[in-house]
């Protein structure tokens, strides 16, 4: 399960790294920019919208810039808005802090 989880990682990593600088993809503006209050409404969204498809990734696993990798990959497909996106990124790099 780790060896997928790291290969999904590392694909979605990859994907983002080549993606146009044109995008649409919204790029995560930073750790702290959220409030206290959107940074928990970020951790219920990230336990709540990623356990439907798998199991919880640990935020510590990850720097920052892979995260911003896999929440261009996962946040669509969670259906999260901008704001999710936002307070969710902001959530998983906290917890590192």
């Amino acid at each position: 399960m780790k060896k997928l989880i790291a290969a999904a990682s590392f694909t979605a990593i990859l994907l983002a790294s080549c993606t146009p600088k044109a995008s649409t993809t919204v790029a995560p503006t930073g750790p702290a920019v959220s409030t206290s209050e959107q940074l928990a409404q970020g951790k219920t969204i990230f336990e709540n919208s990623c356990k439907r498809c798998h199991g919880l990734p640990d935020p510590t696993a990850y720097t920052s810039v892979q995260w911003v990798g896999i929440m261009n990959s996962m946040a669509p497909k969670a259906k999260l808005t901008d704001e999710q996106h936002q307070w969710v990124y902001d959530y998983v790099v906290s917890v590192k802090k």
